[in-house]
């Protein structure tokens, strides 16, 4: 099968990101042709000019008006001239093999979604690779993003997607929730009859530039929209999505009851847990450090997402209400 490879980044406010995304793109090698779409999403601080650093680069540069990152993508894979998109954050950085691995697999293996993991470099800060950890760990979200236990559940996701022409055409791309676009549009390429797989070879180096605060705020939102999903999608419901919100009530019940009976035995199993976390991120990160930022990540992860799930499966589940009347900020308008 011939394919022809169209990389589709969306940008918001972000030039210095796909500086660095272009530049490791300059490294590849991957030696067939293929295109670049930057999809500049209503930015104020414009990826232009970056972009003309890299001529060397086949790179079409689009810009529209502000519509989310899911819409951006839609569009940059309408004006694309490629078979197959390859859709990527505009805060990932890609190893030398990425491109030859993704089209080795397809031309041996096809099929018309994949997605692939995301890891933290040895560059990056000791925030970055705590927040990282607590992402990708098997012993925090179960491998979700790419653990190979979870090779066959797999959601690809878009900071590491591919997604042939033909799939995007039949389900429409992804829809205007943000977040929560990706998981929707897996399911529905599945829904569609079209195979997904997991590239465990094809990862990508995910800097997420963040702080506490703006971590806190992303699991919120990722905990606000998991129940708006599983109503789209019921089959896709697991007890495993209300894993943080039990996390929360089991510290403050253990907390409470140890204050309270004063025996530090009820805290035991919670400091269990803590203790694997810290070993493990610890001995993964070669960094005591990174060991203990990961513990405290772990807190404002499963809080800030267990909360914000409970109460919209109150709403959502419970109260039945309209998802984009709840949530009107998770939600783009029609252009």
């Amino acid at each position: 099968m011939s394919l022809y490879l169209s990389i589709v980044v969306p940008v918001y406010n972000r030039p210095n990101e796909i500086d660095e995304l272009l530049e490791s793109l300059t490294k590849q090698d991957y030696k067939e042709d293929y295109e670049i779409v930057i999809v500049e999403d209503g930015s104020e601080e414009s990826s232009e000019e970056v972009v003309r650093k890299y001529n060397n680069l086949n790179i079409n540069y689009l810009y529209k008006p502000n519509s989310g990152p899911g819409d951006s993508r839609n569009y940059g894979m309408r004006k694309a001239s490629g078979s197959y998109y390859i859709i990527l954050d505009s805060d990932v950085i890609l190893p030398s093999h990425y491109l030859r691995r993704i089209h080795e697999f397809l031309n041996k293996s096809y099929t018309d979604c994949f997605g692939g993991a995301d890891t933290a470099h040895e560059s990056f800060t000791t925030l970055q690779k705590a927040i990282n950890y607590v992402m990708t760990s098997f012993f925090t979200t179960g491998g979700i993003r790419g653990g190979k236990s979870k090779i066959q559940k797999f959601e690809p996701r878009s900071f590491n997607m591919g997604i042939s022409k033909e799939a995007f055409e039949k389900t429409k791309g992804f829809a205007r929730i943000h977040p929560g676009e990706d998981p929707d549009l897996s399911r529905r390429i599945e829904k569609a009859g079209f195979e997904t797989a997991f590239l465990p070879d094809a990862h990508v180096f995910h800097k997420r530039r963040i702080s506490w605060d703006k971590f806190y705020t992303q699991v919120k939102k990722f905990g606000t929209v998991r129940p708006i999903l599983t109503a789209w999608h019921p089959k896709t419901k697991k007890i495993t999505f209300w894993f943080p919100t039990l996390f929360v009530l089991f510290t403050l019940v253990s907390l409470l009851s140890a204050a309270v009976f004063k025996n530090i035995w009820f805290v035991t199993p919670l400091l269990s847990y803590l203790t694997l976390l810290l070993f493990h991120s610890t001995i993964l990160n070669k960094s005591l450090k990174v060991g203990l930022w990961s513990v405290y990540a772990v807190f404002i992860q499963f809080f800030g997402y267990g909360i914000a799930f409970l109460k919209s499966s109150f709403y959502i589940r419970l109260l039945k209400r309209e998802p984009e009347k709840q949530y009107p900020n998770y939600f783009f308008k029609k252009n």
